[in-house]
């Protein structure tokens, strides 16, 4: 009798688990998904009930050849793939590709990857969960209508290459209302007084100015701080009251998805995807003490709770590690938000005895932060709460109300291990007040210290934050947050301020308008969050996943035709006039989109076709280079494959070279130059000038400055549209924040159709 087959996603799982189950196993790998909707189709049949036309991923042919291959003489073939709806998914495509009609496939799951659960998952082998199989081949069908149906919409009315997706542009829309609400956002002003006080043994402290007989005070300008100054500063200063209590901070619950990536992105600056993939890491295992195994349990997972096992470990662990009194009397419980899947336990450490300090010499810098991050989480979750001893002082002066409040740490529990990072407007306040002060005491008021400040608008969104608001809105599920983020990135459609504040750029805004003003019931928070809904209802067995998406396509598919016949209008809505004037017919130009962003254009097409640059001088800059065929001087252009040099006699002499950097090309035994290109989505890279022959490129800048680490004569500058910039070493992987080149020149007058064309083929 043959080995059993266990087909799992990675090669790092495969590693961990075919050293768990030994020799009478062979453990493949599939590389992710094995089969999915053709690329370049919509590839699925609506008048047939939406039935998917599957294909093999380009490159997986090989992959599926060699699993076929295995699994002839399998006994058993056990599906490992990850336990949710895509590791489900994987598996079903798999078991389409190698099935056979003398073996029988079994699927077997678990939520972390250690010796006892994988030969658990072996013992309580089942079949695949053909509910969960339906709830993504529904996900995947409602992306695909609307990725293939509406996005071509907007290369019609905005440009080519831009495309629409049913989760990430509602992300992007809530990105662009919050830009919104901070350019309309006015600002108010308002006054606080604190006040200096000393007692009479000299202890100082402070205290906030709050009622005015019995009244919250509002002081919304210079002169009223000033008069209440001058009334309070001689008044007698009396301690009204003192009130003490006892205030009780418990521990934050383990990780879900979600959570962890905020907290790494708060804490650590970590992006969502590193996060991901880093925790990934820690899941699939690492060697430990000769041992390979899963270090964290499944990190995808909106659940909060945790296996009687792991309550029982981590509960014998504190008091030996710790302190007895730092145990509660029963374990913390925890509850899952409303609305949650709740399929895994919350993300926690696999053995609590393996501590921090004994696994970082075991991981990678990134892999030991994260994994010390969850580890305390966790243990810190069955810990007893911090408690606080709260004073509250009421300071009566005539008819004004001071008060100072001020807390110690009574019991630190819990915090000995960790406590929650906040962002930057959340940090509190830790003030103290005299521990001796009592009620009827006598206080000498030292200063008055008023204060101007102003309302603030909305906080743009961080990564964190953005995370928080889409599981708080029902937008998405934890295994979609990093790819909604990176996509909208990816595509151009937001930037981020200071490496880390989401603004949207202009496309993602004018992207952004069509489609919240042409579909406004599509992308629609409540309505994406519904739709979440009865993907997880298609799951359970509670709905039919075609009639879901029957529903879904019919109330947008006639909008969407109505659309496609007023494009011409819905282009025209998009444009905006501008304060120039064509000089070839005396109109006022408009501002339109085009494949390489936006440009001034002549309403008077077709019979004036005048278009120039946005906000660019048209002048163009004479270079110290001589054209080689007329000795004309030649100036710098744009076209559509970018800056170009062109000689300045055009059009009788038409030679065109590329945008040089002045830089030798890095690459061993070529003596090409580094010239600055265009890809065909508009976007500047940089290559060598010797192409095909060499194939150097780079789509970050090239400067012309050594290493001061390494001393390689390269580095390379990334920048973002917010102005800041780094340089960077590709071989020693040194930043230097601080350094930032001159930004670049921008592009000048776009140079006419025929230099534009000779210079596309540089």
């Amino acid at each position: 009798m043959g080995k059993s087959l266990v087909v799992v996603e990675s090669p790092a799982k495969a590693k961990t688990i075919n050293k768990i189950l030994g020799n009478d196993f062979v453990v493949k790998s599939c590389m992710g998904h094995v089969r999915d909707l053709p690329a370049k189709e919509l590839g699925i049949d609506i008048e047939n009930d939406f039935r998917p036309h599957y294909v093999t991923i380009r490159g997986k042919g090989k992959i599926l050849a060699e699993l076929r291959k295995a699994a002839q003489g399998a006994e058993t073939i056990y599906l490992a793939t990850d336990p949710d709806r895509e590791g489900e998914a994987i598996a079903w495509h798999v078991a389409h590709a190698i099935s056979r009609s003398d073996g029988e496939v079994r699927r077997i799951m678990f939520n972390e990857i250690t010796p006892k659960a994988v030969r658990e998952s072996i013992e309580d082998s089942g079949r695949l969960d053909l509910e969960k199989i339906n709830a993504q081949q529904a996900r995947r069908v409602l992306d695909r209508l609307v990725g293939y149906e509406i996005s071509p919409l907007l290369w019609k009315v905005i440009h080519a290459g831009l495309s629409a997706g049913r989760v990430q542009s509602v992300a992007l829309r809530i990105i662009c209302e919050r830009d919104n609400e901070i350019a309309v956002f006015e600002a108010d002003e308002y006054w606080t007084i604190d006040a200096l006080i000393k007692m009479r043994d000299g202890e100082s402290f402070k205290a906030h100015l709050l009622h005015y007989r019995d009244e919250k005070i509002e002081i919304v300008s210079q002169e009223e701080a000033a008069r209440i100054v001058a009334a309070v500063k001689n008044e007698k200063c009396l301690v009204k009251e003192v009130k003490q209590r006892e205030r009780k901070r418990n521990p934050a619950p383990p990780f879900t998805t979600s959570t962890l990536q905020q907290e790494c992105a708060r804490r650590l600056r970590f992006s969502v995807k590193r996060t991901d993939a880093v925790a990934q890491q820690l899941y699939e295992g690492v060697e430990i003490e000769g041992e390979t195994r899963g270090l964290i349990t499944y990190m995808r997972t909106d659940s909060v709770r945790v296996s009687a096992e792991a309550i029982e470990e981590v509960r014998d662990f504190i008091p030996k590690f710790y302190s007895p009194e730092d145990l509660p009397d029963e374990p913390n419980n925890y509850k899952t938000k409303s609305g949650a899947q709740d399929a895994h336990e919350a993300i926690r450490p696999t053995s609590v005895n393996l501590h921090p300090d004994q696994a970082r010499e075991l991981l990678t810098k990134d892999q030991a932060r994260i994994y010390e991050l969850i580890w305390k989480r966790f243990v810190a979750s069955q810990m007893k709460p911090q408690v606080f001893n709260v004073t509250t002082v009421n300071i009566q002066a005539g008819d004004y109300l001071l008060r100072a409040t001020g807390s110690a740490v009574k019991f630190p529990g819990f915090s000995l291990v960790y406590s929650e990072a906040k962002e930057d407007e959340e940090e509190e306040k830790n003030d103290k007040v005299p521990a001796h002060i009592a009620s009827g005491d006598e206080l000498i008021l030292q200063e008055l210290l008023p204060e101007q400040h102003f309302t603030k608008p909305p906080a743009r969104y961080t990564e964190a934050s953005l995370v928080k608001e889409l599981e708080a809105k029902g937008i998405g599920r934890p295994s979609t947050y990093a790819q909604i983020i990176t996509t909208i990135q990816d595509r151009e459609y937001v930037d981020k301020v200071d490496k880390r504040y989401f603004v949207a750029t202009d496309r993602g805004q004018t992207v952004n308008k069509l489609l919240v003003e042409t579909f406004p019931h599509i992308f629609n928070v409540e309505f994406t969050a519904r739709m979440e809904d009865e993907l997880d209802r298609i799951e359970d067995g509670q709905d039919d996943w075609v009639e879901t998406v029957r529903q879904f396509y019919g109330s947008w598919k006639d909008t969407l035709k109505d659309a496609n016949e007023r494009r011409k209008e819905l282009k025209q809505a998009l444009q905006e006039e501008s304060s120039e004037i064509c000089e070839i017919c005396g109109r006022q130009m408009v501002i339109k989109w085009g494949r390489n962003g936006r440009f001034l254009a002549c309403p008077g097409f077709p019979q004036c076709k005048n278009a120039k640059p946005l906000g660019e001088e048209q002048e163009q800059p004479e270079t110290d280079k001589v054209c080689q065929q007329c000795n004309s001087p030649m100036v710098v252009k744009a076209g559509r494959y970018g800056r170009f040099l062109a000689c300045s006699a055009y059009p009788d002499c038409k030679n065109v070279e590329p945008f040089s950097l002045g830089i030798a090309c890095p690459q061993d035994h070529c003596d090409g130059e580094l010239v600055e290109k265009q890809s065909r989505k508009g976007k500047v890279f940089y290559g060598c000038n010797r192409f095909p022959k060499c194939k150097f490129a780079s789509w970050d800048k090239p400067v012309q400055r050594a290493c001061p680490e390494c001393e390689t004569p390269l580095l390379f500058e990334k920048s973002s549209r917010s102005g800041s910039a780094s340089l960077f070493c590709r071989v020693c992987e040194l930043t230097l924040e601080e350094e930032a080149n001159e930004p670049a020149e921008p592009a000048l007058a776009m140079a006419s159709s025929g230099e534009s064309e000779a210079a596309g083929g540089l």
